[in-house]
């Protein structure tokens, strides 16, 4: 009889527990590292903030989670499911479409009990070194420090679950911004709006950096007690305008430059004097432990090769990762790439060789040069069908018509009216 392999999951958020029901179900040894002392990963509110509020003194005590108080989902619940334990069914106290954090993180608690999951989980474990063994490419070294004690061990494979949403990635390239004397802060450390809180002898002028999800989330949480809010986009797309919503919140092109005395001006060719730059710019991935001897790189937002953003075609299928792919239905995708992973792992479903799966990343890499496209937009694949229909298949899952048809009225949403909008209008139709 075979012997079972011992697998390493870092971290216990979506994809971390997604990982281990998945490889539990493949009769694998799992071993799920966790450095909170609860599950969940950014799901998890962590009202803390850390005392370096832009991220980039490598000697401050991070803080894992990026949610604020107000987070709700951007996704609706019925496209957070997974594909036998639905959030659509679920009601913890907060019926909304787009629930907030504390319905997620209640969900995911329950999905872990439900599964059996959380006595798989060492918490309060920070992994600090995976490397390969050199004498064994098929064997990771593990080392890990719980509460101060290191233990190390060996694992048949290690699947890496630790999220991508915790360094910040700053907007350090507009002229100006390194000498700027007034305070910064990038969106990881913002939990609630009360210190821009307009005051007498303090009314606070905030620009916000950025006009994703977040920077749209945050901005408007700071409006309702700001002065004045003024948000600056470096995408032709968005409407350079005064908001409808807000009497004090602006819609700005990207930032022309600032000067060290506090003015910023935009390319639109409006200035402000301001208090605070606010980056709600995104995330650096962060792979501070992992050691494979050049075999898998980490730059900015890039980690390669990947052959489908999951196997480093090297090592595959002992190491992995997991919930990699951004701007798309980040559980319908962590669930299928999970069962992808185990399937390998326990021989069910064969990858092909190395060549070609490094061709295939390869390609990928020209594509984009081509086609203009940064290197840090290598994970963003979107709202892909293509993308989830290829991963599904691997493993037999089929997504469901239901889904199917709501996933691509997600997308025209999208398209129609933009981030500004498209959850009123999905709401519209399958409102609730």
């Amino acid at each position: 009889m075979a012997r079972s392999l011992k697998v390493a999951v870092i971290g216990a958020g979506v994809a971390g527990l997604a990982a281990a029901r998945e490889l539990q179900r493949e009769s694998l040894q799992v071993v799920v590292f966790e450095k909170s002392h609860q599950l969940g990963g950014t799901w998890a509110y962590d009202a803390r903030v850390e005392s370096d509020l832009l991220g980039v003194d490598p000697n401050r005590d991070v803080v894992h989670s990026s949610a604020y108080k107000s987070l709700k989902t951007n996704v609706p619940r019925v496209l957070m499911s997974f594909t036998d334990f639905k959030f659509g069914e679920k009601v913890y106290g907060d019926p909304r479409m787009y629930p907030g954090h504390v319905e997620v993180l209640k969900f995911l608690t329950d999905f872990a009990s439900h599964f059996e999951l959380t006595e798989l989980i060492r918490f309060n474990t920070l992994v600090t070194r995976v490397e390969v063994d050199d004498s064994d490419i098929t064997e990771f070294v593990v080392e890990s420090n719980t509460n101060g004690v290191i233990s190390v061990e060996v694992f048949d494979a290690v699947v890496v679950c630790n999220g991508h949403n915790t360094q910040p990635r700053l907007a350090t390239d507009i002229p100006g911004i390194k000498t700027w004397s007034r305070k910064q802060m990038h969106s990881h450390n913002y939990r609630v709006p009360e210190p821009f809180r307009d005051q007498i002898l303090n009314d606070w002028i905030v620009v916000v950096i950025g006009s994703g999800p977040s920077a749209v989330d945050i901005s408007r949480d700071i409006a309702t007690v700001a002065k004045e809010v003024h948000m600056s986009s470096r995408s032709p797309l968005v409407k350079v305008a005064k908001s409808d919503k807000f009497n004090n919140m602006w819609q700005h092109s990207k930032i022309e430059y600032i000067s060290k005395d506090g003015l910023i001006t935009f390319q639109d060719g409006f200035s402000i004097d301001a208090d605070i730059i606010l980056h709600c710019t995104g995330y650096k991935n962060h792979l501070p432990f992992l050691q494979t001897n050049g075999i898998v790189s980490v730059e900015d937002k890039r980690i390669g090769p990947l052959y489908k953003h999951v196997f480093p075609p090297q090592l595959a299928p002992r190491l992995s990762f997991v919930g990699i792919p951004e701007k798309t239905l980040p559980i319908f995708i962590i669930e299928c790439q999970s069962r992808w992973i185990a399937h390998a792992l326990s021989a069910k479903v064969s990858l092909p060789s190395k060549d070609e799966m490094l061709s295939e990343v390869l390609k990928h890499y020209e594509d984009m040069k081509e086609k203009g496209l940064p290197e840090h937009s290598t994970h963003h694949i979107g709202f892909q069908l293509d993308y989830m229909e290829w991963m599904w298949a691997q493993t037999g899952m089929v997504i469901e018509k239901n889904i199917k048809d709501m996933i691509e009225y997600l997308i025209h949403c999208l398209m129609t009216v933009g981030l500004d909008g498209y959850m009123d209008l999905f709401f519209q139709k399958y409102g609730i």
